[in-house]
């Protein structure tokens, strides 16, 4: 599931490619987006991010909501539009930029795509600049639906704060999050992937953080301190920012790496998130892995401090997670 770094990162190239630019926004074939009338030929106004929602805010006073889920990406491209393939649920267009009518076959080139290149080096660079995109098309999201002002701004109201947020109203107010951390008796693994507590934050950036920080994951949340929570957040603006670049999401750092490269060569890129059954790069335990309201929680015994019952409580190794979930 695409973490708050990729969200901000979209929201970035498609303010450069759409703001203040009239848009056409056309439905899949399968027509799973009926709202698309409804911004349809519409002026863009902006592209707001917050955690891992995105909302493209039109001069209608309407938002198209996107949240991509597990499953759902974008491809960007350039001239006309292509032929609709796979399970393709909406795009949008520069309008004037090239026919909207699909009865033609296009003759889009330049698209993005997976990283083909060599290991270590994909910097998330595009092989265009935002400015230029001609159109984007979704697919697989979660969620595709145009939201009224009273709707979005429910949505951001139940949201916790965002550590790359810009939106008014306190959304990247560490403050917040801090004090609803300590009022809680959860696990701090827990807290931190709930959206209301902070925005953003997804299964790989959780674990390297609690890792970088030292911190056992099944502490529960009012036994944290604040000067530790308030390191957490800083370090999680840095962090996902720097994933706004590199897609790969590198948390480790180069003196941790054993091979010392800058950048982190394939498989040094984290510390713990899907190393179990690895020596820790700093430490040398094992590292462990256990399911923690349903997603996989990562963790090093030694250097995060668990005790002889939490540690004993990870999965065992040859043991699939499906097969711990389904009894």
């Amino acid at each position: 599931m695409p973490e708050g770094n990729e969200i901000h990162r979209w929201a970035a190239r498609h303010n450069a490619a759409f703001a203040g630019r009239k848009v056409n926004v056309l439905p899949g074939p399968n027509h799973r987006f009926k709202d698309a009338h409804l911004v349809d030929s519409k002026k863009m106004v902006q592209v707001h991010a917050v955690g891992k929602h995105l909302g493209y805010e039109f001069a209608n006073g309407l938002y198209l909501h996107i949240h991509l889920g597990r499953f759902g990406d974008f491809t960007e491209g350039l001239g006309p539009l292509p032929e609709p393939k796979g399970t393709l649920r909406a795009v949008m267009q520069r309008a004037g930029s090239s026919k909207v009518s699909r009865s033609v076959k296009g003759n889009a080139h330049a698209l993005t795509g997976p990283y083909n290149g060599p290991p270590g080096k994909d910097d998330g660079t595009q092989p265009f600049p935002p400015e230029d995109v001609d159109w984007w098309e979704l697919r697989g999201p979660t969620d595709c639906s145009v939201y009224d002002a009273d709707k979005w701004q429910a949505l951001l109201n139940r949201l916790g704060p965002d550590p790359l947020a810009h939106e008014p109203g306190g959304h990247d107010d560490p403050e917040r999050a801090i004090k609803a951390i300590l009022s809680k008796k959860t696990s701090i693994a827990e807290l931190l992937m709930d959206q209301q507590i902070i925005s953003g934050i997804g299964n790989i950036y959780r674990a390297e953080l609690l890792f970088r920080h030292r911190v056992n994951p099944f502490t529960p949340g009012d036994a944290m301190d604040a000067k530790t929570l308030k390191a957490i957040w800083k370090d999680a603006a840095v962090l996902l920012k720097a994933g706004m670049v590199d897609r790969r999401i590198v948390c480790t750092k180069k003196s941790d790496r054993p091979s010392k490269q800058e950048p982190a060569p394939r498989g040094e890129e984290h510390y713990v998130y899907r190393r179990h059954g690895k020596p820790c790069f700093v430490c040398g335990e094992t590292i462990l892995r256990k399911d923690v309201a349903g997603r996989t929680l990562y963790w090093c015994p030694k250097d995060q401090h668990t005790t002889k019952e939490q540690t004993a409580s990870a999965l065992k190794p040859g043991i699939s997670l499906r097969s711990q979930r389904i009894k």
